[in-house]
């Protein structure tokens, strides 16, 4: 239904070069009719040649202004990419380092969240008759050491991924 209209003008913006595009600009106005033909159908057109012979009346009209694209004059620098093999196989010690350093530090913070969970289940406090209450008060020490352990895991997979 919709008609896309190349001027010649237009074309001829595209390999004028970038300072030309500006002047070619063109604005055309779009317009958007409601018809109704003889049977009393009701149909909606930008066509101007759709409304011949019809009861048209304009439901939408706006100005539309079309500019050329200009194409990027950037080009890739010489010697692309600039990461040769040595840097990049530094940049992977690098990163093996530091995960395993992260590692260390998630693995030290996963016994110690054991040992507090240990020492946890064996206090028992005297308003803590109900067995649930304990498990309530035992529960934030579980997920801390449910949290360093998926971390273990996490950072293990991403060393496994490292090596490959």
């Amino acid at each position: 239904m919709h008609r896309i209209v190349a001027p010649a003008t237009l074309a001829l913006g595209l390999t004028a070069g970038p300072w030309a595009a500006p002047a070619l600009a063109q604005s055309e106005v779009q317009t958007i009719w409601s018809c109704r033909d003889k049977d009393g159908r009701v149909s909606v057109t930008n066509l101007k040649e759709d409304t011949a012979g019809k009861d048209c009346r304009i439901v939408q009209q706006t100005r539309v202004n079309v500019v050329p694209v200009q194409k990027s004059a950037a080009k890739p620098a010489a010697g692309f990419p600039k990461e040769n093999q040595a840097a990049r196989a530094a940049a992977k010690t690098r990163q093996r380092d530091i995960l395993e350093k992260e590692l260390a530090a998630e693995q030290e913070l996963l016994a110690k969240a054991k040992k507090e969970l240990a020492a946890q289940e064996a206090v028992r406090s005297g308003d803590e008759r109900n067995y649930a209450r304990v498990l309530e008060r035992l529960q934030k020490y579980k997920d801390n050491v449910e949290v360093h352990e998926k971390n273990v895991e996490a950072l293990k997979r991403e060393l496994a991924n490292l090596n490959r």
